[in-house]
């Protein structure tokens, strides 16, 4: 038998080429295990200096005067086909965690952080969006909001 080689691949392009796949690929696997995280981890916090969303990339502090407190809402999604995020424009949707921004069913724009449909705060803004927010005590959380305005 004889072996004949065949000649190593010239040049450092293979290398940087494998070395830019390995840094994507680790990108894209910390993005999904934030994302992960933030199904288990995302919160509202209503203060005097606004709402605060926390958990992921879409999170932001919104002041109370931009928040339209007379037109919220408590909802339940199965009931409100106009309200049901249709298309995600800039967001994470994964099994039941829909976390960014959205088209609602009746094309208004809105910020979810939805993990259960059937307990869910809306609140219009008076920045031209709304928010579609899972509680556990809705009824609660609407109350705390409209205290803080009120400086209770």
């Amino acid at each position: 038998m004889q072996v004949f080689p065949i000649p190593p691949a010239g040049g450092r392009g293979i290398i940087w080429f494998f070395i830019i796949i390995i840094v994507v690929l680790m990108g894209v696997t910390l993005m999904l295990g934030w994302a992960a995280w933030s199904t288990r981890n995302s919160r509202a916090e209503v203060s005097p200096e606004g709402l605060k969303l926390v958990g992921d990339l879409w999170g932001r502090t919104i002041p109370l005067d931009q928040l339209q407190l007379d037109d919220a809402r408590v909802v339940d999604l199965r009931g409100e086909p106009d309200l049901v995020p249709r298309r995600r424009t800039m967001g994470t949707a994964l099994g039941g965690y829909s976390a960014g921004w959205f088209r609602l069913r009746n094309g208004e724009k809105t910020l979810v952080y939805l993990t259960d449909r059937r307990r869910v705060v809306y609140i219009p803004t008076r920045d031209g969006y709304s928010l579609l927010l899972s509680q556990s005590a809705p009824g609660r959380f609407l109350d705390a909001l409209r205290n803080a305005t009120r400086g209770g």
